[in-house]
């Protein structure tokens, strides 16, 4: 299996959490756009989503697990629709 980019999404996402939705929205508008040209790091950005909204559903946070629900939709239609070849090979072997 290959290893994901290294990244601080998880860590910048716990920290969006703790003062909301809108600094969890600006966390994700200031990661997308930054990496979505970086088939490695947008793969580890929609991972960190999925893994996000499973934790808030755990915890009974319905709001925040919507959010990131919603949040990874939009990464993910993006990834599905520019990624090709084998970025998109890639994308689908990390997040498969």
């Amino acid at each position: 299996m290959n290893e994901m980019a290294e990244n601080t999404f998880f860590m910048d996402f716990t920290i969006a959490d703790v003062f909301g939705a809108n600094a969890i929205k600006d966390t994700y508008k200031r990661a997308f756009n930054e990496w979505k040209s970086d088939y490695k790091m947008l793969t580890a950005l929609v991972v960190t989503l999925n893994h996000k909204i499973w934790e808030h559903y755990e915890h009974h946070n319905d709001d925040f697990a919507k959010l990131y629900d919603s949040l990874w939709r939009q990464a993910e239609d993006y990834a599905l629709t520019n990624l090709k070849g084998d970025e998109l090979k890639y994308y689908y072997e990390i997040t498969d």
